[in-house]
């Protein structure tokens, strides 16, 4: 069984025991956390989503907090000996998916 779940303005697509980096999450290492916004669960033709999914929910433990790789932004003006060079590093959050928990229906 698959959920699709939406958090920080993406969607993930996960079953039990997948590790996925999401966008960054309050809490420590170890700590449990839920995703009540589920748009799809099921598997195959027992697929239900809307608002048949909507007492669904997703148990994950958070297994690490970190930042990603340095993105480079350059900027330039031609002919004018202008440049500008700025780095960013996007927090994330890695958790791994325990459970499943979906109203039968």
């Amino acid at each position: 069984m698959y959920a699709v779940i939406r958090t920080g303005g993406k969607q993930y697509r996960v079953r039990v025991g997948d590790r996925l980096r999401v966008e960054r999450l309050d809490g420590d290492t170890g700590d449990e956390i839920t995703f009540d916004d589920v748009l799809c669960i099921g598997e195959g033709t027992d697929l239900r989503a809307g608002d048949a999914a909507g007492g669904a929910s997703v148990t994950a433990t958070i297994t690490g907090q970190g930042r990603g790789r340095k993105v480079v932004v350059f900027k330039r003006r031609r002919r004018k000996n202008h440049r500008r060079t700025r780095g960013h590093r996007q927090h994330y959050t890695e958790v791994a998916v325990t459970a499943i928990n979906g109203q039968e229906g």
